[in-house]
């Protein structure tokens, strides 16, 4: 009896070092993918351009968990992270590509690139 409990916390001791290296390995997957100046959206962000508190997603983070399982992969990869780089996740008119490259949250519809100005129109 004594050997089964050691067994089982040991079990649950490398459950949780394995699921706790998970979220690290794909933050730096994304850093090295989006890197972002000091101080922008993106850098402040950390976790939460995926994830809304703890392991709770936010709407990028579920079109990347999406794309994941498109693949049928546990992995992310920076093809996966480009295949959403297209899509609106956070509904707030510019596309996680362009928000990514703002150094904006794509998570975030309150996160987005300054407005820019309207190109000007020919009156010929």
């Amino acid at each position: 009896m004594k050997g089964s409990k050691l067994l089982v916390t040991t079990l649950l001791a490398l459950g949780l070092i394995v699921s706790a290296l998970a979220g690290p390995k794909m933050q730096v997957l994304f850093n090295k993918t989006y890197p972002a100046p000091k101080g922008s959206d993106l850098e402040k962000a950390k976790c939460a351009v995926c994830h809304v508190k703890g392991k709770e997603l936010n709407v990028y983070g579920k079109d990347v968990q999406k794309a994941m399982q498109e693949k049928k992969t546990k992995d992310l990869t920076v093809d996966i992270l480009k295949s959403i780089e297209k899509l609106d996740s956070d509904k707030d008119g510019v596309s996680n590509g362009d928000e990514l490259k703002a150094a904006t949250n794509p998570g975030d519809p309150k996160s987005k690139p300054a407005a820019t100005q309207p190109a000007e129109t020919s009156t010929q």
